[in-house]
C-alpha cells in the first residue's frame, strides 16, 4: 500500500485588518490546479471572511466552494483548537489524497503558537506538516504607530500614563504573532514611503527570529511559489519560540483576548456616503479597532462590502444580491469595552438624521 506524504499546511496571520483574506483569495485565484482546502477561523458571527473566499475564482461550483470552506465561527484559535479545530482537521486527513495544500487564516486576535502546535498531535503529525506561518503586517499602521509594538516603545508609554497598562495585550499580540512567523509580509507596501517602510521593516525585524525573511507586498499579490512550499516544518520548532503568551498555555484560566469584543448589528438600507461618515464617527468616538460586514444601498442591485481598520475603510460592490436574500445591512465591529446597545443606537440616529 502506497503511504501518503505529508499534507503541507500553510497558516496565515496577522492583525486585524492587515490583508489576510485578501492574500488567501490571490492565492487560491492562482492556485494554478493545486486542490486546495481552507479553514478560516472567524472573530465574530457573520462569516464574512468564509463569504468572501467563497467567491474565489477557482473554477468550482458554489456547492463545491462552500465544502472547501471550513469556518470556525466562535472565536480565537487557541481558545477553541480542540473542540473544532481537530475534527474539521481529522476530516481534512481523512480527505487528504484529494487535496494538495490546506491554507488555515487565523482571525486577527488569534495567537499562532497553540495552533502551530497542535499539528504535533499524533494522528495529525502523522498526516500534515505546516509549510509556514505566514504573518501578514499592516504596513501603514505600523508607520502610523498604531501599535506601540515593542518593548522599550510600550515600557516609555506606561511611565507616561499608567493607565496604558490594560492595552498591552494588544501589543503583545501583535508581537507574538510576529515571533511565530517563518515569513513575513509587509503588505500595502504601496500605500507609504519608501523611508517609512524600510523603518517598519527595521522595527519588524527586531521581533523576529534571525531566519526569517521579510518580504514586500501590495494587496498580497506575490507569486504563489513564494507563498508555499517553504518546508518550514513550523510544528518542530514552535516550542522554542518565545511569546508573551506562553504562560496562559500551562493550565492558567486567564486569557487576554477577554478584553475584545465582537458585536453584531443589523440595519436597514441606507446612503454609502452616510453610512461611511456614521462609522467614521463611530470609531472615533469609541475603541473600534475593526469594522467589516455587507451594506445594502438603496436603488443599487449589488451588496456593498465594508472593511475598516481604525478610520481607514475600504469598499467595493461585490456581487448582486439574491432573488430571496433579504436586503440588509450586517456588520461586526471588533473592539475593547463594546456596548453593543449603544453602539447601534447611535448608528441608527446618525443614519436617520
Amino acid at each position: 500500500m502506497k503511504t501518503l506524504a505529508k499534507l503541507p499546511v500553510t497558516i496565515v496571520t496577522g492583525f486585524l485588518g492587515s490583508g489576510k483574506t485578501t492574500l488567501l483569495r490571490h492565492m487560491l485565484d492562482n492556485a494554478q490546479g493545486r486542490r486546495i482546502a481552507v479553514i478560516v477561523n472567524e472573530f465574530g458571527e457573520l462569516g464574512i471572511d468564509g463569504e468572501i473566499l467563497k467567491q474565489c475564482s477557482i473554477g468550482c461550483t458554489e456547492e463545491e466552494a462552500v465544502g472547501r470552506v471550513f469556518e470556525l465561527a466562535n472565536g480565537c484559535l487557541c481558545c477553541t483548537v480542540q473542540e473544532e479545530f481537530f475534527p474539521v482537521m481529522r476530516e481534512l486527513v481523512a480527505r487528504r489524497g484529494d487535496l494538495d495544500h490546506i491554507l488555515i487564516e487565523t482571525s486577527g486576535l488569534a495567537l499562532p503558537k497553540p495552533l502551530v502546535q497542535a499539528f504535533q498531535w499524533p494522528e495529525i503529525r502523522s498526516a500534515c506538516t505546516v509549510d509556514a506561518v505566514i504573518t501578514v503586517v499592516d504596513s501603514p499602521a505600523v508607520a502610523a504607530g498604531t501599535f506601540a509594538a515593542f518593548p522599550d516603545q510600550v515600557d516609555a508609554q506606561r511611565k507616561l500614563d499608567p493607565n496604558l497598562d490594560h492595552e498591552s495585550p494588544l501589543h503583545e499580540l501583535f508581537a507574538d504573532q510576529l515571533a511565530s512567523a517563518d515569513l513575513v509580509i509587509l503588505n500595502k507596501a504601496d500605500l507609504i514611503s519608501p523611508e517609512d517602510l524600510a523603518r517598519v521593516r527595521l522595527e519588524v525585524a527586531e521581533e523576529l527570529p534571525p531566519a526569517v525573511k521579510v518580504i514586500e507586498a501590495s494587496s498580497g499579490r506575490l507569486p504563489l511559489d513564494v507563498l508555499i512550499g517553504l518546508g518550514a516544518g513550523s510544528e518542530e520548532h514552535i516550542d522554542s519560540r518565545h511569546s508573551h503568551h506562553d504562560h496562559h498555555h500551562e493550565g492558567e484560566d486567564d486569557h487576554d483576548h477577554d478584553a475584545f469584543d465582537s458585536i453584531s448589528i443589523e440595519l436597514p438600507p441606507a446612503d454609502e456616503s452616510l453610512l461611511l461618515d456614521a462609522l467614521t464617527q463611530l470609531v472615533v468616538k469609541h475603541d473600534i479597532l475593526r469594522v467589516k460586514g455587507f451594506a445594502a444601498i438603496p436603488n443599487k442591485p449589488m451588496r456593498l462590502l465594508i472593511q475598516g481598520v481604525g478610520t481607514r475603510f475600504d469598499k467595493h460592490f461585490d456581487r448582486q444580491w439574491g432573488a430571496d436574500e433579504a436586503r440588509t445591512t450586517r456588520l461586526v465591529l471588533i473592539g475593547q469595552a463594546l456596548d453593543a446597545v449603544q453602539l447601534e443606537a447611535q448608528l441608527r440616529a446618525a443614519l436617520s438624521a
